[in-house]
């Protein structure tokens, strides 16, 4: 662990300044005083998926914590790239198996204090497909079974363009909240995953509202 927080130090510190002119990050809050870029012991953090810079730029707004993502095995299979990602503490999820290593993982990281990151989508939306597109179960399940919040963010993507790119961090939410005493363990993860899906949507139409 104290390699994974060395080397996320070194990377934000040293690419502090090339985020700066590359992504140039505006951040707007649902509300500062619940929430704010601070994360307070264990938490689950999700957003939509706009592009492979999205991960980039958590880490910075989020600059004080240490973030775990959940990422793509065909990132790993990519050099230098993979070597990096594993430095930094990325989680390898091998979509197409059923290997649910990274859930035991994240699930490791939440009771130690950390921060897990899980891009629910899964996958960048293509051309013509809703957006966000509909949440995988992962971060619904690890909400539920570890009882850490989870703090929604929403990014516009507009990352590289004369205008600001923008970042919404919304206030937590507890996965428990959006169930019913009634449910099942797989209804209980589609009403968690469903209620994430909609406050992300929220913080998107937020946005939009307050910076046209």
């Amino acid at each position: 662990m104290f390699w994974i927080r060395f080397w996320n130090a070194f990377a934000k510190i040293t690419g502090w300044p090339l985020q700066k002119l590359l992504f140039r990050t505006k951040i707007l809050y649902e509300d500062r005083a619940v929430q704010d870029r601070k994360i307070r012991g264990p938490a689950i953090l999700i957003s939509n998926h706009t592009s492979v810079f999205d991960y980039a730029v958590m880490l910075f707004v989020f600059f004080r914590r240490t973030l775990r993502y959940q990422m793509a095995e065909l990132l790993f299979e990519k050099q230098p790239l993979g070597t990096l990602l594993r430095l930094l503490g990325g989680i390898r999820v091998d979509r197409g198996s059923h290997n649910f290593t990274f859930l035991r993982v994240s699930e490791g990281i939440l009771a130690a204090g950390g921060v897990v990151g899980v891009f629910p989508e899964s996958r960048l939306p293509r051309e013509g497909e809703e957006r966000p597109l509909p949440f995988k179960p992962s971060a619904a399940y690890l909400a539920l079974a570890s009882g850490a919040p989870v703090i929604p963010v929403y990014t516009n993507g507009r990352y590289f363009q004369r205008r600001r790119a923008a970042v919404v961090i919304g206030t937590p939410v507890y996965a428990r909240e959006l169930t019913e005493e009634t449910d099942t363990e797989k209804e209980a993860i589609e009403h968690v995953s469903q209620g994430l899906r909609e406050r992300v949507i929220a913080l998107g139409t937020m946005l939009d509202e307050q910076y046209r």
